[in-house]
């Protein structure tokens, strides 16, 4: 091994702006070797990238943040691989009550739209006769 691949690797924050992530990316981003990332899939069953036609893996954004998330467990919480495994299955469960708060409060959102008010009507209009300019 070289000094090269001793050196520590110096995460960087803030995952870009695209649809799929490499190996070699997202270890960078997390500032861990590629092998830990493959030794993460094996305990975290919600961390499964896709694999290309050429059998590279494929992170997505959300499994970026999942692996960020996981090293804050493990790294920084200090949690064992199984207390982070359960933490996140745990939070994972919270997520049907949020999404029905969220659905509850765009329901409350859209009958703002849904108002019949002379005034809401008229802005109505002139937003789609803006439109109609803009075609």
């Amino acid at each position: 091994m070289s000094a090269h691949e001793n050196a520590p690797v110096q995460p960087t924050h803030e995952i870009p702006d695209k649809l799929y992530f490499r190996i070699g990316e997202v270890a960078r981003l997390a500032g861990i070797k590629p092998y830990v990332l493959r030794f993460w899939e094996t305990e975290f069953p919600s961390l499964g990238p896709k694999k290309s036609g050429t059998g590279h893996r494929l992170y997505r954004r959300k499994e970026v943040e999942l692996v960020l998330e996981i090293k804050r467990l493990l790294y920084e919480k200090r949690f064992t691989i199984e207390g982070a495994r359960k933490f996140l299955e745990t939070r994972g469960k919270a997520e049907p009550a949020r999404a029905a708060k969220t659905a509850k409060t765009a329901k409350v959102q859209g009958d703002l739209f849904n108002d019949p008010s002379p005034l809401l009507d008229e802005v109505r209009k002139e937003l789609r006769a803006l439109v109609e300019m803009l075609k």
